[in-house]
């Protein structure tokens, strides 16, 4: 029976049915699927450098893959050091913020009681009153901190080994991938695996480099404004500006957050312009040259995903939504039935003109030729 051919009803009672179970599925699994689905991406990274290894330099499958899992730990313990030693920095001038943040506090509520006309007693009445209930749920702020803490160093854990097991047994992988499905469909299938290897390594290498251009017109901006940790509040803006729209918010509000407390007001007017031009050059100048051409993926459904994927599995999600969401296109525009959900998740296609198209056309073609 076609499942095209059925009544609306049924395939759309079908389809909701799917994707409540799917998205049940993934969060059920999220302490598995989340370190998986990343240490998957990780390994389309360093593909290029085990193949090379096993290639030119004729080491053992074994050998290769231990040899990339040393190099993304060095790399990993590189950026743990660093921002152990910013924070280290940072912690010596706790004394300095704690002072500046009440000298604030006891100008904000001055204003405030000459705005709304609310005394301080009926103001700190009420900030007690909040740190009572903060403190009655201590217990609660505990066991959520532990859990943090070992979620995080069990998805470490998974991760590495799923790296590991990911490069060590590709070839295994891919194989099962491709004779899953019926003979007829192999070509295609075999296809989409390779378009979805290539472009995963293009989007996470694409990644890096936009992380790394950002990071440094960050740390530009801030250390011509004198913001004190311009290097580790440029990495941190690099870093949250993986998540689309909202990581470059967040960054900000971070850097205004310390250049209010050890700088002067004015200052974090001149961080907020600074951070506007550096998000106008990375959205329109390097997002499209470095990541935007490997993911076209639409502002709506980026923003959809992101929002689901902080709902299933937290932060993470987040980071994961849009390769994600551009392996479903790619899988989307092989099925007759699903093509017009790849169209939907992409770009709106720009008309060319008859003339430029058929140029364009005629390059592919010389290209596929050479």
């Amino acid at each position: 029976m076609n499942f095209l051919k059925l009544p609306f009803l049924v395939n759309l009672t079908l389809v909701v049915v799917s994707v409540i179970g799917v998205g049940y599925l993934l969060v059920l699994g999220q302490s598995i699927l989340a370190p998986f689905f990343f240490a998957f991406l990780m390994a389309m990274l360093f593909l290029p450098i085990a193949t090379f290894m096993e290639r030119r330099l004729r080491f053992p499958r074994s050998i290769s893959t231990m040899t990339s899992v040393m190099i993304m730990l060095v790399i990993l313990t590189g950026l743990i050091y660093f921002f152990g030693s910013q924070l280290s920095n940072f912690s010596k001038d706790l004394p300095h913020l704690r002072m500046q943040f009440n000298t604030v506090f006891h100008n904000l509520q001055k204003w405030v009681s000459e705005t709304f006309h609310v005394k301080i007693d009926e103001q700190l009445g009420y900030i007690d009153q909040g740190l009572n209930k903060l403190l009655s749920s201590s217990g609660v702020i505990l066991g959520f901190t532990f859990g943090i803490f070992s979620t995080g160093l069990g998805f470490i854990l998974f991760f590495i080994l799923f790296f590991i097991f990911i490069l060590n047994y590709r070839r295994v992988l891919n194989n099962f991938i491709v004779n899953v499905f019926n003979e007829k469909h192999k070509t295609s299938v075999q296809e989409v695996v390779t378009e979805i290897r290539i472009m995963t390594k293009k989007y996470i290498t694409g990644l890096c480099l936009q992380v790394l251009i950002v990071s440094i017109l960050a740390s530009i901006v801030l250390t011509v404004f004198g913001v004190k940790y311009a290097v580790l509040l440029a990495v941190l803006t690099g870093l949250l500006n993986v998540i689309p729209y909202l990581g470059i918010f967040i960054s900000l509000l971070i850097s205004c957050f310390i250049a209010f407390a050890t700088g002067t007001p004015s200052t974090c007017i001149y961080v907020v312009i600074g951070y506007i031009g550096v998000h106008i050059i990375d959205g329109n100048i390097v997002l499209p040259f470095v990541v935007g051409s490997k993911v076209k993926i639409n502002a709506l459904f980026s923003f959809i995903g992101i929002i689901l994927g902080e709902h299933l599995w937290g932060i993470a999600g987040m980071f994961l939504c849009i390769p994600a969401i551009a392996i479903i296109k790619i899988i989307f525009e092989r099925i007759d039935g699903l093509k017009p959900w790849g169209k939907l998740l992409g770009e709106e296609e720009k008309p060319h003109k008859k003339k430029k198209s058929y140029k364009i056309s005629k390059n592919i073609t010389l290209k596929e030729m050479d």
